[in-house]
């Protein structure tokens, strides 16, 4: 299997800077520590509460390890979104439902000081496309906070259509928020 991919951010808003997508790795946990605690106020309305041990080398080795734990058992693929600044995001593949469903959830973020470049955008269309060649998934689905708009904006260009509202669908930045549930077939 395949799961790295170098994407060009589109039409030059990115300065034409290669970015790539890997498999995290356990020697990731220094920089990507580094991006959640730069991005942490960023971050902190669109995910789950987090302690500062979240923030640590080790709360982040922690972390990689029960990813790749549900790596190995085949229901989530994370990756790294990394480019001239190294670590600039992450885009993950959770919930990952073989048999006749072959379903996956799709998460990202994306580091504060690179929004607005296309860089979700392609991340999210390198991992549909890998989510369909090299994983043989049929759906893949999204939720969005209501007032992310941006994120919605990505998951549309990203060929997602949305399919509902979830209320109190999951408990970010401290209490039980209503989402926009999207999805896109893939084949």
């Amino acid at each position: 299997m395949n799961l790295t991919r170098y994407v060009s951010p589109g039409a030059g808003r990115a300065g034409g800077e290669r970015v790539n997508l890997r498999p995290v790795e356990l020697s990731d946990a220094k920089d990507l520590a580094a991006a959640y605690l730069r991005n942490r106020r960023h971050l902190e309305q669109w995910e789950p509460t987090r302690g500062d041990d979240f923030f640590t080398v080790g709360g982040q080795e922690a972390s990689i390890q029960a990813k790749l734990g549900l790596y190995a058992a085949g229901s989530e693929v994370p990756w790294v979104v990394t480019g001239s600044r190294g670590i600039q995001g992450m885009i993950t593949l959770t919930g990952i439902v073989r048999g006749p469903f072959q379903n996956a959830n799709l998460g990202y973020w994306i580091d504060a000081e690179c929004t607005g470049r296309g860089l979700a955008s392609c991340a999210v269309a390198a991992v549909v496309n890998m989510a369909t060649e090299e994983l043989g998934l049929h759906r893949v689905q999204a939720a969005t906070l209501l007032h992310n708009t941006a994120s919605q904006a990505v998951l549309n260009r990203s060929g997602f259509e949305r399919i509902g509202v979830a209320p109190a669908y999951l408990h970010i930045a401290g209490e039980w928020q209503d989402h926009l549930l999207f999805q896109r077939v893939l084949f």
